[in-house]
Formats: structure tokens, sequence, C-alpha cells
């Protein structure tokens, strides 16, 4: 005798519907998975971004201190002694006003002129009285012209005639640049010649600094507080400060976006 089985539409949906809820509860925790991926991506990114503020921030204020160094610095290897030589040649006309006064009087003259002489560099290197009035092109000139006036390093500086103006904060960041590259081509690098080229495209100005020095050491265009500070300038504007290591010359490419927010 055949027994027949009758397949009922409850015992259909049981298993489907158990099959169904498995496949619900995968695709809950596979939402909540991937949410939670996604949310720790979120933080190490928001992590890595605050550590790169930070870093920038160091580095600015690193800069700032560098800078006042070397303005204390400068002010008292060059006015502070220049000062001390007049006082002694005033205290040498009050001893003997007669017999000495008129080579005195010549060499206090001379140390007069070169104090002022140092300071409008001094103050200049604080902040061009051009720049904002003239612009970057004729800025760099004066720049490169005080330089050639006293130093035996020449500075030779190629910019198109009809160079355009910019926001101050992109010319301001692009002299900073190119006047700390020069003041360590100056002490360091026993350069003949030093050649700043900057030129500019649809949405960029490119800097090409190089001199004919004794060049870097191989891994060391980022470590020294300098050049982290101009690496700070230019990624502060969105841009890259780029140094190639050789020992052929210091050699940098500074890239500035035209249309940085």
């Amino acid at each position: 005798m055949e027994t027949t089985t009758e397949v009922t539409l409850p015992s259909l949906l049981v298993p489907l519907a158990s099959v169904i809820s498995i496949i619900s509860v995968g695709v809950v925790l596979l939402n909540q998975h991937f949410r939670k991926n996604l949310f720790k991506q979120k933080l190490e990114q928001e992590e890595i971004k605050i550590r790169h503020q930070q870093e920038l921030l160091r580095s600015t204020i690193g800069a700032q201190e560098q800078e006042r160094q070397r303005i204390a610095n400068d002010l008292h290897d060059e006015l502070g002694a220049m000062l001390s030589m007049a006082r002694m040649q005033i205290k040498q006309l009050q001893k003997q006003p007669c017999l000495v006064a008129n080579t005195s009087l010549e060499n206090l003259q001379e140390i007069v002129e070169t104090s002022l002489t140092s300071t409008k560099r001094i103050c200049y290197q604080l902040m061009p009285p051009q720049l904002e009035r003239y612009g970057l092109k004729t800025s760099l000139e004066v720049l490169a012209d005080q330089i050639n006036a006293v130093e035996k390093t020449q500075v030779f500086i190629t910019m198109s005639n009809n160079f355009p103006r910019f926001p101050n904060a992109i010319e301001l960041a692009l002299y900073r640049i190119v006047a700390e590259l020069t003041n360590n081509t100056l002490k360091h690098s026993g350069a003949s010649e030093l050649n700043v080229d900057v030129s500019t495209s649809v949405d960029e100005i490119t800097c090409k600094y190089r001199d004919n020095g004794i060049g870097i050491k191989a891994g060391a265009s980022s470590k020294g507080l300098g050049m982290r500070s101009l690496h700070a300038r230019a990624e502060a504007l969105g841009g890259k400060f780029i140094v190639s290591d050789n020992d052929l010359g210091l050699k940098c490419i500074v890239h500035i976006p035209i249309n940085h927010p």
C-alpha cells in the first residue's frame, strides 16, 4: 500500500523563513562590520591629519624661533661689533681730541655707515618694503642686488618682465623660501653663484633654486629645522618643496598652486 506525502504551504514557508532570517542576520552583521571598518578608517585619517597639522605647526614655530635667533646673531655680530668700535673711537677722541681727530672722525663715519647698511639689511629681511608695493619680482631683484654688492657669491634672478602679482601670502612665502635658501648658500655652501628661476603656469607658480656649492648629504634634506620649515611654508599653501640630494650643489624646486583656498 503506497503512502503519499502531501507538501503543504506552511511546511515550505518555515525553512524559507529560516533561510531569509539567516541571510538578513548576515547582511546586518556585514553592514555593521563595514560601518565599523569605515569608522576606523576615518579615525585613522583624522589622526594622520592631526599629526600632520601638529608637525606643520611645530615646523612653523621652529622656523620663527630660528629666524629670531638668526636676527639676534646678526644684531650681535654686526651692529654690536660696529657700535663697540664706534664707542672706542669716541673715547679716543675724548682723550686726544687734537692728535687723532681727523683719522678718528673718518673711521667713526665709516663705522656708522656700515652700521646703517647692516640695519637696513636686517630690516629688509624682516619685511621687505618693496614686496607689498611692487611685488615678488622687484623684491627678489633688490635682494640679489644687495648680495651682489657685498658678497663674493653672485645671485641671478630669472623672471619674466611682466611677472604678475599674486596674493600677499604667496609672494611672502616664496620670498621667505628664497631668502632662507640664499642665506644657507652664503653661510655654508662656498658657492660662487646661485640661480633663482621663477615661472608661472595656468594653475601654479614654480620656483627653481640652485647653487654650485658643496651640496648636502644624502637624506639630510628633510632632517634640518631650516629645511623642515621650508617644507612647512610650501605645504601651508597647498604646495610642495622638493630638494635634490647630491654633492653637486643645492637644487630645490617649489610648486605653489595659484588657486589654493
